[in-house]
């Protein structure tokens, strides 16, 4: 007997709080991960070889492609039907507990307690994101796919000061059980969307071609050419802002600038500014396809990291730089929102779990390689010549990808 398949469409509203309040959970995971443990970890007298193993928590992250089929072959089971929501609400749980073992005491735990609680976190919330991008993918009408991706970008950054910033001011308050257990309270209440709202019928058309026949597989993603082709654009235009991302501090720290002011100006001023680039260009998406979009917006990041480029040698006042980098930083909000937009088009299949997830470990992929290959560049050329690099980079990307899109990054049907 086949599976009971709803009728009706979830409401748009439903659907974007719904994602909103999942992925501002994940990214409170991951604010804490990367930011707020490990500096409560190092306040702890913890060793910065203890601390860099963190690093290795991006791991599930890069590599969920590999088991996403299996999760896609779970949340879409032969049959018919739909699992999304059974996946991401039972992960959500599993995580949110873990998080939660770390408020068995007053104090933190051993820091490998900390960073076995955290790797366990990791992986579920990898897996579960899967299953939340497929949803996102299917239930959002593509008019909506902006607005979706404003909450996907901005909740990134929301839950990054949520578990990075928050945490920390609360620990250095009220101490590290209650923290945790504000961490999970507002975990809690971002989940209840989820755990309220029935899965619906998908809003794209195609999403149920081949329903209970379908195996989705790799082999089936690469098959497709809307993916081939978006992992090439994904790989190109994040390349040159990726070279240049993890510089941005050590300039300024090399330009006389104090920590506190970096702190403020680059990291509070930046992600207001981040979040304002993201909330306009899901506006612009209402009205223009994220392909159009995404050209202009990597061409103008060419142009501000050439900026600086030319002024690390003239010798510009760090103020003139750290302006610079404000607007890069809006940009660089819009941008992520048309890439992730367009990357929702590109997935818009039946295993739409599979697609989307390759396109993103593929971001996730060019960040490690770009950002690592970064600081080589800079240790041995100089950071002028890496900036130039990554406007250079910038510059070809947005040259070469409206070519790209117009050779095959459109909705296609599967393969048999």
């Amino acid at each position: 007997m086949g599976a009971l398949i709803p009728s009706a469409t979830t409401p748009p509203g439903r659907v974007l709080a719904v994602i909103a309040g999942i992925y501002v959970t994940q990214s409170t995971i991951g604010g804490l991960t990367f930011q707020g443990l490990p500096t409560s970890l190092r306040a702890g007298g913890a060793g910065y070889e203890v601390i860099s193993l963190v690093s290795l928590l991006m791991l599930p992250w890069a590599l969920k492609f590999l088991w996403a089929p299996a999760v896609e072959r779970l949340r879409r089971p032969i049959g018919g039907g739909r699992r999304s929501r059974r996946i991401v609400l039972g992960g959500q749980i599993l995580a949110i507990l873990t998080i939660t073992l770390l408020a068995v005491g007053d104090a933190p735990p051993l820091p490998a307690m900390v960073l076995a609680a955290l790797a366990v976190a990791a992986l579920i919330t990898a897996t579960v994101d899967i299953g939340c991008d497929a949803y996102a993918v299917e239930q959002l009408p593509p008019r909506l796919r902006g607005l979706g991706n404003v909450m996907q970008v901005g909740g990134g950054y929301l839950g990054a000061l949520i578990g990075g910033g928050a945490f920390l001011v609360l620990l250095d308050h009220i101490g590290w059980r209650v923290a945790i257990l504000a961490m999970v309270a507002i975990m809690i209440l971002l989940t209840l969307p989820m755990a309220m709202t029935r899965e619906g019928r998908p809003a794209i058309d195609g999403a149920d071609a081949g329903a209970g026949i379908h195996r989705p597989s790799l082999r089936h993603a690469f098959a497709r050419r809307p993916v081939r082709i978006g992992l090439v654009v994904v790989l190109a235009v994040q390349a040159g802002l990726r070279l240049a991302m993890g510089l941005t501090g050590p300039l300024l720290v090399d330009g006389g600038v104090s920590l506190a002011t970096i702190g403020l100006v680059t990291g509070a001023g930046g992600m207001a500014l981040s979040i304002a680039g993201t909330v306009a260009a899901g506006i612009a998406l209402r009205r223009i396809a994220p392909e159009h979009l995404l050209a202009p917006l990597v061409a103008t990041q060419a142009v501000l990291l050439g900026a600086i480029a030319a002024a690390i040698p003239a010798g510009l006042p760090a103020s003139w730089i750290m302006a610079v980098l404000l607007v890069l930083s809006m940009i660089q909000g819009a941008s992520f929102v048309a890439l992730y937009s367009a990357m929702m088009g590109w997935a818009a299949s039946p295993q739409a779990g599979v697609d989307f997830t390759l396109l993103q470990c593929a971001d996730a992929a060019i960040a490690a390689v770009a950002g690592l290959s970064g600081g080589l560049i800079a240790a041995a050329l100089g950071l002028d010549a890496t900036f130039a690099l990554a406007a250079g980079t910038a510059a070809a990307a947005a040259l070469l990808t409206p070519r790209l899109l117009r050779h095959g990054a459109r909705p296609e049907t599967l393969p048999a």
